[in-house]
């Protein structure tokens, strides 16, 4: 086999592997399970294993070893995390082979990938905006993502957009990520659902509706009375796709985000309000952060940003609207996907060998190839 790396993309539930080589081929992929329950030393544990797996898998010693992970992070040191709870680990004690290693931040690593071979590759600056179970960005700065003074950069889920509103897991009030992450979305329309009906029944799946380039207003619905000492968002009509939708459940004790957009499309009056709700959160974060740093385009990944024009469509209508004396920057999709940690991590490795330039050359179509998936 050419010369490999070894790129690990580690999540709080679960680890996604590679060996990719000097030209961009990836020539194995893996998952594992993050055994976060069992405490930090168990998730060294599996990491260290599971680059060894990789590493006979490819038959040789990788050139190098890249690793994206959640929390706070240097390239040497994974300095702390609250979801593996880990702190002060070493970037070789991650790693069981005497080989270059570097370590990034998950999100900004993601990031990196889409600048290098994704969405954003001939932008020098923009915004990639993963929506998923929580919400963080990666500020891409001439091509590189930047993290600030201290690594804590890009926790964009965590602007107040309604300082008074919902309480956020971190302490604050109102945070964009209570609103608009998928679980917010999924969260927020279960509790209004049985809240309103005391019956519920599971939702069936469903996949995210794809539309047409033509479009349909949907009513605003009058949300309920905020307490006084609470601001509750203003609802605004939501433009989505036409589209033929099953109906879901509105009651639904467990439903997901997916499903609340297949809601949203049908015309379920309370799906429209939650997504509304979330569109309004993101424009209103997304217009701080273009007023600030005027990014050249906002690049959405994330689970979330799948139902595509449902959520891109009226997302653009609002932050044009919200900045009114300048044009708004292009929204795009990611072009990596739930790979883009990995590939990401693999440009880690590369650098951490030696190779500065990487990914450069790269060929998209290879990276896309089904063995990503």
């Amino acid at each position: 086999m050419s010369s490999f790396v070894v790129a690990l993309d580690v999540g709080g539930t679960s680890m996604k592997g590679g060996l990719v080589t000097r030209s961009g081929e990836i020539v194995r992929t893996d998952r594992r399970a993050t055994p976060r329950d069992r405490g930090p030393a168990a998730v060294i544990a599996t990491i260290r294993s599971f680059i060894d797996d990789l590493a006979t898998a490819g038959g040789g010693t990788p050139e190098g070893v890249g690793l994206a992970v959640p929390g706070l992070v240097t390239a040497e040191t994974a300095l702390y995390s609250a979801n593996i709870g880990w702190r002060d680990v070493p970037a070789t004690d991650l790693v069981p082979l005497d080989v270059p290693v570097m370590l990034g931040h998950d999100v900004r690593t993601g990031g990196l990938a889409e600048s290098v071979l994704g969405a954003g590759r001939e932008l020098s600056d923009f915004l990639f905006l993963p929506i998923g179970t929580g919400i963080a960005g990666a500020t891409i700065v001439h091509g590189e993502p930047y993290g600030g003074s201290a690594g804590w950069g890009g926790e964009i889920g965590h602007i107040p957009v309604f300082p008074a509103g919902e309480p956020c897991a971190c302490g604050q009030l109102g945070c964009l990520e209570t609103y608009a992450s998928a679980s917010a979305v999924a969260r927020r329309y279960s509790t209004r659902a049985l809240s309103a009906s005391p019956s519920s029944s599971s939702p069936p799946a469903s996949s995210f509706p794809r539309g047409t380039s033509s479009a349909t207003t949907l009513p605003a619905t009058k949300a309920d009375p905020a307490p006084a000492t609470e601001a509750a968002p203003v609802h605004f009509p939501v433009p989505v796709p036409a589209v033929e939708a099953a109906p879901v459940p509105a009651a639904a004790a467990t439903i997901t985000a997916e499903q609340v957009a297949a809601l949203t499309a049908s015309g379920d009056p309370l799906a429209t309000e939650i997504w509304g709700d979330a569109v309004e959160a993101l424009s209103l974060a997304l217009a701080t952060y273009t007023l600030l740093l005027d990014p050249s385009a906002i690049v959405l990944g994330g689970g979330l940003a799948e139902a595509g024009p449902l959520l891109s469509d009226p997302l653009a209508e609002r932050l044009q609207k919200r900045l009114a004396f300048r044009d708004a920057p292009p929204l795009r999709q990611a072009a990596l996907g739930m790979s883009a940690g990995m590939l990401g991590a693999a440009l880690l490795g590369w650098r951490a060998a030696g190779f500065a330039d990487a990914g450069t050359t790269w060929s998209l179509d290879v990276l896309k190839s089904p063995r990503v998936a």
